[in-house]
């Protein structure tokens, strides 16, 4: 990695890439500093401290720590990501939309429909954590009347808005994905904050030391196992017919199929995070009105984080999204036809609907390990936080951050790679 970045450094093209895309982050780091008017920035934040771990600690991790200060970019990347999904979604429900996701200026219409989308969800995110503030008292006189709350939802609505710009941005002229380089600072931003925590957790303690100590082995261990799964897939041999065109003989060559083990990423987490803590973040805007011990109290106390039920629907919407995910970006019967089209075949099956039944079936094998694999590196924290009685949201959420931050490298690594391949090949032709 270290290698590819020294290589691509001394590029001046590349160069340029990876300097204005080192700017975008900064500024982004400038605007989660910028404290919204009319909260009590330190109250907010002790207030989350002692929540200890729910569906804004989450979020405060993935905003690298700009919710927890009451910043501009609080909603972070979250509502562009949200709507990214909801239309991946609707192009596969829609025919329409399907079709239009197939032509370029098609994709430039979807493309403007998921900024709108996301500016609606910035607003309605933004409302939900105005209430959540004014339920815990971390505003100031002046953010509890009309025109406070909506100055602090339009702030924080326009923040959520200038990050999907800033995306876009790397992505146009930068290196690497904008959600996932946005995503990949925050939580590095974040993880400052959860060694120390850590640390303090084990100053005078001497098991509480011996179970740090075991974390950061677990952690270290956990990186290599998710850098070698990550990069593990299933190479289904091909091989093309030869054909005579004139006095020339075409195909016969031999090549492969790759299905990789983890093809969803870590989109499949995003997703269940953001469904199974929908009751914390009920729980959290209508607090105040709860009866402590009622109904709804033991309703929520079940659902929490720190429940195994949490880490048990948690686990199985892993697995679900996973499969559902790869429904919709992969399609078996279309890499039969190409297949066919192009005179390949796999050795021992026929071509066409055997060949798509035969994908398939490896493809629901390949999707069971890539799931369970994502769901015990995101589970694992949850379970040791729940046994260890420690409360830290950070050690809590640990796994899904983990597997965003390698994820986020070794893609970033790959398209390092490949645009000097091509740079290369383009000199050399020149």
């Amino acid at each position: 990695m270290f290698k590819s970045l020294k290589n691509a450094w001394a590029i001046p093209e590349m160069r340029k890439k990876m300097v204005f895309t080192l700017i975008i982050v900064l500024l982004y780091r400038i605007g989660a500093a910028i404290h919204v008017p009319f909260t009590d920035y330190e109250m907010m934040a002790s207030t989350l401290q002692l929540s200890g771990g729910n569906f804004f600690t989450y979020l405060n991790i993935l905003s690298g720590e700009a919710f927890s200060r009451a910043t501009l970019f609080a909603l972070s990347i979250s509502p562009y990501i949200t709507a990214s999904i909801v239309m991946q979604l609707l192009a596969v429900a829609i025919p329409k939309l399907e079709r239009m996701s197939k032509s370029d200026d098609g994709q430039k219409k979807i493309a403007t429909i998921t900024r709108v989308v996301t500016v609606g969800l910035a607003f309605l995110t933004a409302f939900g954590y105005y209430l959540y503030m004014k339920n815990y008292g971390v505003l100031t006189s002046t953010g509890e009347t009309v025109f406070g709350g909506f100055v602090i939802v339009f702030c924080y609505a326009s923040g959520a808005a200038l990050i999907m710009w800033l995306a876009e941005k790397i992505n146009d002229k930068g290196i690497g994905n904008g959600i996932s380089i946005i995503l990949f600072a925050n939580i590095i931003a974040s993880t400052v904050s959860g060694v120390i925590s850590l640390g303090s957790y084990a100053i005078g303690d001497a098991w509480h030391l011996v179970l740090v100590e075991i974390l950061a082995f677990a952690a270290l261990a956990m990186t290599v196992f998710v850098v070698f799964v990550t990069n593990s897939e299933r190479r289904l041999p091909v091989q093309y017919a030869k054909k005579v065109v004139g006095r020339k003989m075409y195909g016969g060559q031999s090549t492969m199929l790759p299905i990789k083990l983890n093809m969803n990423g870590v989109m499949p987490i995003i997703f269940a995070q953001s469904i199974v803590t929908i009751p914390s973040m009920i729980e959290m805007m209508v607090a105040t009105r709860i009866k402590e011990g009622g109904f709804w109290d033991t309703f929520f106390n079940i659902l929490s984080y720190n429940s195994i039920l949490y880490a048990v629907i948690f686990f199985a919407l892993i697995i679900g999204f996973s499969y559902f995910y790869v429904v919709i970006s992969f399609n078996p019967v279309e890499v039969a036809n190409n297949l066919k089209k192009n005179g390949g075949f796999i050795p021992g099956i026929r071509p066409g609907k055997p060949t798509s039944d035969y994908i398939t079936k490896i493809l629901n094998r390949i999707t069971l390990i890539g799931a369970i694999f994502l769901a015990i590196v995101a589970v694992i924290p949850l379970i040791v936080n729940i046994i260890s009685g420690t409360s830290l949201g950070s050690l809590a959420f640990g796994g899904s951050s983990l597997l965003i931050v390698v994820g986020v490298i070794l893609e970033t690594t790959r398209e390092i790679e490949a645009q000097m391949t091509m740079r290369h090949y383009k000199g050399f032709l020149e």
